[in-house]
């Protein structure tokens, strides 16, 4: 029984990578394909990149790893847990970047005020990608560290286990035990917080921008030109912004779990293990790009293919 729930779940996590790896290309194209790449955009285009990576050195890892039980050398294990890790956090924290830029996007429509929030500044936001990628590099160093196992010695070629931070509830030598709390309060913690922080007050925006819009119509008041083209552009705006909420709350459930997961479970008491976390992790990077492409009307096959 147990072993056909682990073949479904591989089998729907394949499909879901597949997908997943066809909407960030199509994405990733249809950005570069932009006649001028705004700083959203920029984001967005870095979003889809992490995600493609992680997506396939998961698959990677799993196929050859766990699927065809290949035994790799101990640097080739440590170098596929640290691009797994890159490839994670990066898509937790530019996620966490999306979601505080269109907050202060929104709050400078909701106020009236015409000046340009930090991240309009296309050196601002390679700065803060610089710094999410440094971040992401520095909490997956410690994959070059962990002990892979505990007879490991001096060996050289190992199976390469599916538990990244090597700990489980009833054994959990100290260094993995910091880096584990540490990466789940860091990069898994304080980004949900954040993130619903940030999802609220955007809710709460919306709820007020509806109201006030509902008390000014006035239906035998004839609507200008330009107007019209504000409306179209407001419309285009809250649209964007109602896909990045949707993607906010696919983040917040995905992450959600995989956080109990890793505070409740004992990864080596459950045999499918590296099957449900892979698919957590997968599941967000695939279904994301769709969300954000459609919503800003990026997600353009027409674009892709021109």
């Amino acid at each position: 029984m147990m072993e056909a729930i682990v073949m479904d779940l591989v089998a729907l996590r394949i499909v879901v990578s597949i997908i997943g790896v066809m909407g960030n290309t199509i994405l990733i194209m249809s950005i570069l394909k932009l006649t001028r790449v705004k700083t959203f955009e920029m984001v967005l285009l870095v979003l889809a990149a992490v995600n493609l990576e992680e997506i396939v050195i998961v698959n990677v890892y799993d196929l050859l790893l766990l699927r065809l039980s290949v035994r790799i050398s101990v640097w080739s294990c440590r170098l596929l847990k640290f691009f797994t890790m890159f490839g994670e956090i990066g898509s937790i924290l530019f996620t966490v970047v999306i979601s505080v830029y269109r907050y202060q996007k929104l709050r400078d429509v909701h106020t009236r005020v015409n000046l340009p929030v930090f991240m309009d500044n296309m050196r601002h936001t390679l700065g803060i990608t610089a710094f999410c990628a440094m971040l992401a590099v520095i909490f997956s160093v410690p994959a070059f560290l962990v002990s892979l196992n505990e007879d490991e010695g001096n060996s050289t070629y190992l199976g390469c286990p599916a538990d990244f931070f090597q700990c489980s509830l009833s054994k959990c030598p100290t260094p993995s035990l910091i880096y584990k709390y540490s990466f789940l309060l860091v990069c898994n913690f304080l980004p949900l917080v954040i993130v619903t922080l940030t999802s609220s007050m955007i809710v709460r925006i919306l709820i007020v921008q509806q109201k006030v819009v509902r008390a000014r119509q006035d239906p035998s008041v004839a609507v200008t030109q330009q107007q019209q083209k504000q409306r179209s552009r407001k419309s285009s705006f809250q649209r964007s912004t109602v896909a990045i909420l949707a993607a906010m709350v696919l983040f917040q459930v995905d992450w959600t779990i995989y956080l109990i997961l890793h505070l409740a479970c004992n990864p080596h008491s459950i045999p499918s293990w590296s099957e449900i976390e892979f698919f957590i992790t997968t599941f967000y990077t695939a279904v994301s790009p769709y969300v954000y492409g459609l919503g800003n009307d990026l997600f353009n096959i027409k674009r892709f293919f021109r």
